[in-house]
């Protein structure tokens, strides 16, 4: 009963340690997510295969280093049609105001033979279109 005891307290002194060890600034918060718009799109190949797979690579700028990429909004506006918008996050810790391009990507694997067409959010009622043709 002592050692079951005296094991006890050295898991609750071991994992009081490691709790104070944290250090709580390697943690932001994220305050609010808004759209970014899309500087520019990479596609490697306008035609491709059914069931095969490709990366499109989406660019965008933030406007410091406490912003960055979120997500995306893939909306099926028709049966080939694609909008494409990205989001940004918001934290708050420090941060520096400079600018700071990042890359990001979209896994594309049609179903079905046609002409896709993807739109891409590029600010205001801007966007950029591409077409991938699926065979």
């Amino acid at each position: 009963m002592k050692s079951l005891l005296k094991i006890s307290f050295a898991a609750a002194v071991l994992s009081a340690f490691f709790t104070s060890c944290k250090d709580d600034d390697d943690y932001q918060t994220i305050e609010s997510v808004d759209k970014v718009k899309i500087d520019s799109v990479k596609i490697v190949s306008d035609t491709m295969s059914v069931f095969s797979v490709q990366s499109i690579r989406t660019y965008s700028t933030y406007a410091s280093t406490c912003r960055g990429f979120y997500g995306y909004d893939y909306v099926h506006t028709g049966e080939f049609d694609r909008d494409v918008t990205a989001y940004q996050y918001l934290t708050n810790g420090m941060c520096s105001q400079a600018n700071h391009k990042s890359a990001n990507q979209i896994n594309f694997s049609p179903r079905k033979k046609g002409n896709y067409t993807f739109r891409f959010w590029n600010g205001n009622n801007n966007w950029i279109t591409k077409t991938i043709v699926v065979e």
